[in-house]
């Protein structure tokens, strides 16, 4: 039995606990406690407290920074990656309109299986669906393991 489970549109997003909820709340409390200590060092050593709280703001920045660049280059090798099968699963009449879609679209796309593409992308061109209207809209949900 696989221990892969099915995706659909309730359940494809995912969350690391570590990064999400233990990383961000150390991250947080570690702002808010350089911001407290500011406060109380107000009379005798205001330096050392602003440095905390310049040191605490930039570590918060880069575990935002961390995880938007790689989702960013994933974004963009699932564009590639959805323009190559739609180039070869479309008809001709839409193949020459793959140009025509967004980066929100084909993530959408993505999760399409090959049977519904033609007529998701024709609907997606026609009423100018955003990633969520395109998600949606999928009947034969078509899983994507790999998204970090």
């Amino acid at each position: 039995m696989s221990s892969i489970k099915p995706q659909s549109f309730r359940s494809h997003a995912s969350i690391d606990p570590a990064f999400h909820f233990v990383g961000f709340a150390a991250l947080l409390f570690n702002l808010v406690a350089g911001i407290v200590f500011v406060v109380m060092s107000l009379h005798t050593q205001l330096l050392l407290g602003l440095w905390v709280v310049v040191l605490s703001a930039s570590l918060f920045i880069l575990f935002f920074k961390l995880r938007a660049y790689p989702l960013k280059i994933q974004d963009r090798i699932i564009r590639l990656e959805e323009r190559l099968r739609l180039e070869a699963l479309l008809p001709d009449e839409l193949r020459k309109r793959i140009s025509e879609l967004n980066e929100d679209q084909l993530i959408g796309l993505r999760f399409a299986s090959d049977e519904e593409i033609p007529s998701l992308v024709e609907m997606t061109l026609e009423k100018h669906l955003d990633r969520k209207q395109i998600k949606e809209r999928i009947q034969n949900w078509r899983p994507d393991h790999f998204r970090i």
